[in-house]
């Protein structure tokens, strides 16, 4: 997790996404580097926008915290139901955005 980390420091940082830059990150945080996986997720993210990955799962919570004020009006079990469902589905959601992070 702590290369993904420095990858979204090195990119937040206006800076390119390299083995380089993610070492010196990880490394400065006291934590051994990892070449293979600092180099697999330099690979991962080739081609990927950041940016936009980003700002789609930042739409994710939104549309969470709206679901359940929807599921609100059906009372008992129901209620109950659609909401454990809506609780799924964003769920689901936010891990597929972090898939396309992942390439």
């Amino acid at each position: 997790m702590e290369y993904v980390y420095a990858a979204l420091m090195l990119h937040s940082a206006g800076k390119d996404v390299n083995e380089d830059g993610i070492k010196k990150i990880v490394e400065a945080a006291g934590v051994a580097a990892d070449e293979i996986r600092i180099k697999a997720l330099v690979a991962a993210l080739d081609g990927v926008d950041i940016a936009k990955v980003l700002s789609q799962a930042a739409a994710v919570p939104v549309a969470a915290a709206a679901a359940p004020a929807a599921a609100a009006a059906p009372a008992g079990k129901a209620a109950k139901e659609e909401k454990e469902e809506s609780k799924e589905a964003a769920e689901e959601s936010g891990v597929e955005g972090l898939g396309a992070l992942f390439g």
